[in-house]
């Protein structure tokens, strides 16, 4: 009898082997489950669709035959399905057991471990400094602007790639900034939509452990209720937060205070219609961070960690993007023309553009964005800085500094 073969993760990475000599399909856990690479050879990356939860076993066995042309497959078979499960890359019990034991982690864990120290910035405080100093010391310092700052808007791309517009956004801020609690707005790209991750863990960087509001965060996952996802474990691999803590670390020291909260994107009303908050979850957090922000009113400052458009082959378009030229021209007129709703406060005008197409410039910014514009309506912005970066030879990114006052 047939027997169905486990469905294939929907929430892991694929991309083509980056490896000379072994071409064929790359596989990695994006959520850090499990640890594994695999590269599967061309001929067996055309049987992966097979995994979809109703092929079965002979199914891909007369796959096999067909692609081989030879009957004695069943070696070919079994090395497949246990390589994939033994990775962590079905959902079977070898994945649930990798993802309960992480999750158990992170919650039993103290602190927010930092998750991309030694890729994305150095692990040794000395050097981390040194590459900070070098990245914010270019160049002259802004003027000074009128009006009291509310908050500003960061990049969460690599700060090797995006140093200058990190720049752009923190110099904006200022030494009697040190004393006001950090309410950090992140992109997270793993966590479930329309809803909100919270911890009460610090922090923790090379340059120590950043303090995180427990009064703040308490107070919101009381009033917010099933909209927040508490010790949410995206905190645990998380980026957009994580880099907007260890450049205000740089600044004012590794005691600051924030309040770490990671925003899922508002897909529904992206492809269904309507505003976010028709969601009770977004509107139940809204209308709590609202009311949280119009009380403190400012001891708080606001941090966005916010990329705008992801365009070319790594995110599904057929084409090839290159930085500031051909089709991504059109694309900063697009940005910009977003990036002036936010300029002027108009989350519905915002929302609308956001919307078009179903947001075919992929904004991973948009629900920080849009909940920070409804949690301090009366705030106004500045562009800074754009700036569009090949993530690859194929693929851009676009991002920006903003400020808001």
């Amino acid at each position: 009898m047939a027997r169905k073969l486990p469905r294939l993760r929907t929430n892991l990475e694929f991309m083509p082997s980056p490896v000379a000599g072994r071409p064929g399909l790359l596989i990695r856990d994006s959520f850090q489950y499990s640890d594994a690479t695999m590269i599967v050879p061309p001929l067996l990356a055309e049987c992966l669709h097979l995994f979809d939860g109703e092929g079965t076993d002979l199914d891909l066995r007369q796959k096999l035959v067909e692609l081989t042309g030879d009957l004695r497959v069943g070696d070919i078979e079994e090395h497949l399905v246990d390589s994939l499960s033994k990775a962590g890359f079905l959902q079977d019990e070898v994945y649930e057991g990798l993802k309960q034991e992480r999750h158990a982690a992170f919650e039993n864990a103290r602190v927010r471990a930092a998750s991309h120290a030694g890729s994305a910035y150095p692990t040794e405080p000395g050097e981390l400094r040194a590459t900070l100093e070098k990245y914010m010391s270019n160049g002259q310092a802004p003027a000074a602007r009128p009006g009291a700052l509310v908050g500003i808007a960061a990049p969460h791309i690599s700060p090797e790639g995006g140093w200058a517009t990190y720049q752009a956004a923190y110099r904006a801020l200022r030494a009697e900034d040190a004393e006001r609690t950090f309410v950090i707005l992140g992109t997270s790209h793993y966590g479930e939509p329309e809803r909100f991750g919270l911890t009460r863990k610090p922090f923790a960087t090379p340059f120590g452990e950043a303090e995180t509001d427990l009064v703040f965060v308490n107070r919101l996952a009381e009033e917010a209720g099933t909209a927040v996802q508490m010790e949410d474990y995206c905190h645990a691999i998380e980026h957009s937060i994580e880099f907007q803590v260890v450049f205000l670390q740089h600044l004012y020291g590794s005691r600051v205070r924030i309040v770490p909260i990671l925003c899922g994107s508002y897909a529904r009303s992206i492809y269904e219609g309507g505003r976010p908050e028709d969601n009770e979850n977004v509107r139940r957090f809204l209308g709590a961070l609202g009311e949280m922000a119009a009380k403190e009113g400012e001891r708080l400052l606001w941090v966005l960690g916010i990329d705008l458009a992801h365009m070319g082959r790594r995110y599904g378009d057929q084409f090839a993007a290159v930085a500031d030229r051909g089709q991504m021209s059109a694309v900063a007129a697009r940005d910009q023309a977003r990036i002036g709703c936010v300029k002027e406060g108009d989350a519905a005008g915002f929302w609308e553009r956001v919307q078009e197409r179903h947001d075919d410039l992929k904004w991973c910014g948009s629900a920080p964005l849009y909940t920070f514009l409804k949690a301090v309506p009366q705030a106004r912005g500045e562009l800074l800085r754009y700036q569009q970066w090949n993530i690859d030879e194929q693929s851009v990114v676009s991002f920006a500094a903003m400020a808001f006052r």
